[in-house]
């Protein structure tokens, strides 16, 4: 009879790993294979209409009958629209060095459908640092997020974070105003409790994570400070590696008070003094509200601030269009009337 033995626990996760890192890496090889595929058929559809140029209808009708030719023997993955994908696939990379590996075709498609080729930069940079899927991708472009962040950034330091030529220097580079949760799943109702917000917020951390940006891992809900025989709370503590700092979270159901930023102070004023360790950079404190009015935010604040953020949260995703209407109106009036020195965005 074969002789029974103990088998270690870590030498089973270590070959179960080796496994799905295999299963993942063919993956991604083919789909990386098939945007290679995609590509090359646009960059031969793209020579073949240059051939007939003198046509001005050439370019519509070899697509189409193109694709007569192909799907009877290869399927729909060559209708006429994916044709049309690939010859402008092929316009938009026209080198195919510059095509990563980690993304695939339903990632590209995505990217090609951005007209700004900076807006395209910054979200294929971002996708591949942070490992989106082709939903969270999409996500992050239908919530705007190049666009909030240079509601309080320049398009140059956008870019250099995105590529990773730089590391975040403060904290309008990563915190976003707005921020928008619609990953919360809340229903449409006139108002929460701070409570539930914060509940909703812990439930969905991982969206939220990504909400927040690079660098961010949870420390505490509810952190407690006592001073003396008062006790004091802090809704929701951070910290971030890249700015090597806590970043606390103080969640306003209502429009912003003085009152609130008073607080939010002296939360920060504590880490900085009892929690920060030496070599640690100063504590971020960011009030999520409802609603804010930035003159209020500008005068409770000194002039040199720059660790209090104020961030009106959304808990709805608008349509694009609406959305990218309302934040380049708000870089309009930034651009015209932000104060000075201040870690606050002139957003919503």
């Amino acid at each position: 009879m074969r002789k029974a033995f103990a088998m270690r626990s870590e030498f089973v996760t270590e070959v179960q790993n080796i496994i799905e890192t295999a299963r993942a890496q063919a993956i991604r090889s083919v789909d990386f294979q098939r945007v290679l595929m995609y590509w090359e058929i646009g960059r031969s559809i793209q020579e073949e209409e240059q051939q007939g140029q003198e046509r001005a209808d050439y370019g519509s009708f070899l697509i189409h009958n193109l694709s007569h030719r192909l799907m009877p023997e290869y399927g729909s993955g060559f209708s006429v629209r994916l044709l049309e994908l690939s010859r402008q696939f092929y316009r938009v990379y026209p080198n195919a060095n510059t095509l990563c590996s980690q993304l695939n075709w339903s990632q590209y498609r995505l990217l090609i459908a951005l007209e700004d080729s900076d807006q395209r930069v910054f979200y294929e940079h971002e996708a591949v640092k942070n490992g989106w899927s082709k939903r969270l991708l999409e996500r992050q472009i239908h919530a705007a997020l190049y666009e909030r962040l240079l509601l309080s950034n320049s398009k140059e330091d956008v870019l250099a974070v995105a590529r990773s030529e730089r590391l975040p220097e403060a904290p309008r580079e990563i915190i976003k105003d707005p921020m928008v949760l619609e990953f919360l799943g809340l229903e449409r109702r006139p108002g929460y409790y701070e409570k539930d917000l914060e509940a909703a917020i812990i439930v969905h951390l991982h969206e939220f994570l990504l909400e927040l940006g690079n660098g961010f891992s949870f420390v505490a809900r509810q952190k407690r400070i006592l001073l003396e025989d008062d006790e004091f709370f802090v809704d929701l503590v951070f910290y971030n590696r890249l700015l090597r700092c806590f970043v606390l979270f103080e969640i306003k159901t209502r429009k912003l008070t003085h009152q609130d930023i008073g607080q939010l102070q002296m939360y920060v004023n504590y880490f900085d003094r009892v929690e920060k360790l030496p070599e640690e950079n100063a504590t971020i404190g960011v009030l999520m509200c409802a609603a804010k009015n930035d003159l209020v935010v500008k005068f409770s604040l000194p002039e040199e601030n720059t660790t209090i953020m104020a961030s009106q949260y959304q808990l709805y995703l608008p349509s694009e269009s609406q959305l990218l209407s309302a934040l380049k109106q708000e870089l309009r009036e930034f651009s015209g009337s932000a104060p000075t020195g201040m870690g606050v965005s002139d957003g919503e």
